[in-house]
């Protein structure tokens, strides 16, 4: 994927110690200033999304876990939710989990009008159908409504990515 042009430039304020450190830190590293920088900020962004993902996997109701991911996804411009989610979540997830951080994930690029990443096609929808509550009342109303990224993958939710319930 091409990168889009550098048209904007952000200044900082460095002791000269500090600019001294940063220099050799990216020297080390084989790269300019700038170019690392870069890197280590592009990197908390995926290492962050990493942490709320895993975070998710671990709990037998996920619900505040995917909220605060939501929090996360939903406060991102194009390029920096491009460079949190470029690589598929380390951690092992169950076949919901890893549905619903898909489709939040291809809602967040849709409605940014980015590309999904890959990886989230290599998750393979869930075969029965999950919905967001248990009172068969709703159900109707969460078939029709549920955003094309989840009900793809077989789940029927009412709120997405920025909303809550």
């Amino acid at each position: 994927m091409p990168q889009p042009p550098k048209d904007a430039q952000l200044q900082i304020r460095v002791s000269r110690a500090e600019k001294t450190s940063i220099q050799r830190a990216a020297r080390s590293a084989g790269m300019d200033m700038s170019s690392y920088i870069l890197s280590r900020v592009l990197t908390a962004r995926s290492a962050q999304f990493e942490d709320l993902v895993a975070a998710s996997a671990g709990q037998a109701t996920p619900s505040h876990a995917l909220a605060e991911l939501n929090t996360f996804l939903t406060g991102m411009t194009a390029q920096e939710l491009r460079d949190a989610v470029a690589h598929a979540p380390r951690v092992a997830l169950t076949p919901f989990i890893a549905n619903y951080v898909a489709a939040m994930v291809e809602y967040g690029c849709a409605r940014l009008h980015i590309p999904a990443p890959s990886w989230t096609r290599e998750v393979t929808a869930l075969t029965e159908p999950a919905f967001g509550t248990a009172l068969l009342s709703l159900r109707l109303h969460l078939l029709t409504h549920s955003p094309a990224a989840f009900r793809c993958r077989n789940i029927f939710i009412d709120a997405t990515l920025g909303a809550r319930i």
